[in-house]
């Protein structure tokens, strides 16, 4: 008795099908030797993370009822250089070997399979640094168009949010300690509403 295999075909709109990724890996399967479990077919875009039939691949992985999960390529698999090596780190953790059709195959056992795991890895980091990069570069562009990032001088967001509970309680006669520990919120917090309340009522 061979292996038992999974395979996992996607597709990135819906005018697309997986016919062809299906019967590619069939006949690469009967080639190889592996009995086919089954078959899961999704149409996801590559950024998505929603894939609920490789969500059921992976369940099938770890709890063992599976030996390999076939693909055509590993970009039918990972949404990511990040998600690629985290996936196969996992398939890995269990005993799973994910097999491409062009023969790629990714198991830590082998020498192949560890070199593999240092590029992605080198490479997982070096897709970080490039999103850290955009970010900050959006950040400054935003920035240089006048947007103004966190809480601005003058918010009062939790303060302003409890104010008028926050006063009924003081008028009730409870400590700033209570209140801030009825509210949520702290001492010098019921202070700052309290004061600033006084200072509103005073006038110019």
């Amino acid at each position: 008795m061979g292996q038992r295999a999974a395979i996992y075909c996607r597709v990135s709109t819906a005018d697309q099908t997986c016919g062809r990724q299906e019967a590619d890996l069939l006949a690469f399967a009967v080639k190889a030797g592996f009995d086919v479990v089954g078959v899961w077919k999704e149409t996801a875009s590559g950024a998505r993370d929603d894939r609920a039939q490789r969500k059921k691949v992976m369940a099938l992985a770890q709890a063992r009822d599976v030996d390999v999960v076939l693909v055509t390529e590993l970009t039918r698999w990972g949404r990511s250089t990040i998600d690629l090596f985290h996936t196969l780190g996992e398939l890995q953790a269990w005993g799973i070997s994910l097999i491409a059709q062009t023969g790629l195959q990714f198991d830590l056992g082998t020498p192949q399979g560890k070199l593999i795991a240092s590029l992605m890895s080198v490479l997982a980091e070096f897709e970080r640094d490039l999103l850290r990069e955009r970010v900050r570069s959006g950040i400054a562009a935003a920035q240089a168009r006048g947007v103004r990032f966190g809480r601005q001088p003058g918010q009062r967001v939790k303060a302003d949010r409890h104010q008028k509970r926050a006063l009924e309680l003081v008028a009730a006669g409870q400590s700033y300690r209570e209140v801030g520990l009825r509210l949520g919120i702290s001492k010098n917090t019921v202070l700052a509403i309290v004061k600033r309340h006084r200072a509103e009522q005073a006038g110019p």
